[in-house]
């Protein structure tokens, strides 16, 4: 399998002064993702948590929903006409009578690790209908005291991040703020379907009392993913996208952005977000 990290030679300009030593970059390497034998999609990902970002993936296509629905996962032996086993090809078989969906070249593209949506045919074709719906039974409800102090236990998990500089990452809180899980990747929605694939392969769909954290953007794709997975709340250091904003209103996803420090941006399901009687909203 491929390593996370890899070392590059660089010349260093420090204040006029130039060295030459190595630097910790972050790996990129392609993964093809195969359905039941055939080529679904290849995305640009860092090595690891291959099989969960497979699984991600199938979920927020759609294809699966529950841990029952994957016979197996693995690696595709012989990926080179030499035989070599690359570990860059995953084979995802489905369990007996689950629909295998129609495999065309609307579907089969390449996704770079910037774009998870690049070569998708129209916007309804990633409106997937999702099998687990963003429940409120009871509603979560959290505290913007509680989404402040994210952002930190986020960066504080983040290994590769403190070696490289050059990851994206994903972590899933309790409403509590007890942080679940954490992943790295060099796309951020590899990162997310890392996550969500995880949460499938244990059982845990939906993710219906998960806050959702993203270092990055909160663009349209992040917000389906989250929406395919049942997560009531998406938060993002940064900015969400007019699109993503869009869907959780029509989705019933609390979408939060610019999430820095005390201060953050509630876009769409404010009702989840417990605020004090008295507080201002003008």
């Amino acid at each position: 399998m491929g390593r996370v990290t890899e070392r590059r030679r660089t010349l260093r300009i420090r204040d006029g002064a130039v060295s030459s030593r190595p630097d910790t970059l972050v790996a990129e390497e392609p993964l093809e993702i195969r359905l039941n034998g055939r080529p679904l999609a290849i995305t640009m990902r860092t090595p690891g948590d291959d099989f969960a970002l497979a699984a991600g993936f199938l979920v927020s296509e759609g294809v699966i929903a529950e841990k029952g629905e994957v016979q197996s996962i693995v690696y595709c032996a012989g990926a080179t006409a030499e035989g070599v086993n690359t570990y860059n090809v995953v084979d995802v078989k489905l369990a007996p009578g689950v629909p295998v969906p129609d495999i065309t070249l609307e579907r089969n593209v390449y996704t770079t690790s910037s774009c998870g949506l690049c070569g998708k045919a129209s916007l309804d074709a990633v409106r997937t209908t999702t099998r687990h719906p963003v429940a409120d039974a009871p509603p979560v409800r959290i505290t913007p005291e509680l989404l402040s102090a994210l952002p930190d236990r986020l960066r504080a998990s983040q290994r590769v991040f403190d070696r490289t500089g050059g990851l994206h990452a994903a972590a899933l809180f309790s409403e509590e703020g007890e942080l679940l899980d954490v992943r790295e990747d060099v796309g951020r929605h590899n990162a997310v379907d890392k996550l969500v694939g995880r949460a499938l392969t244990d059982g845990r769909l939906p993710l219906s009392r998960a806050v959702l954290l993203v270092s990055g953007r909160a663009s349209f794709e992040l917000a389906q993913k989250a929406v395919m997975a049942g997560i009531p709340v998406l938060a993002a250091v940064s900015a969400p996208s007019s699109l993503a904003v869009d869907l959780a209103a029509e989705a019933g996803l609390t979408l939060v952005g610019f999430l820095r420090g005390p201060s953050m941006n509630v876009y769409a399901g404010e009702h989840r977000i417990a605020l004090e009687a008295t507080a201002g909203r003008g």
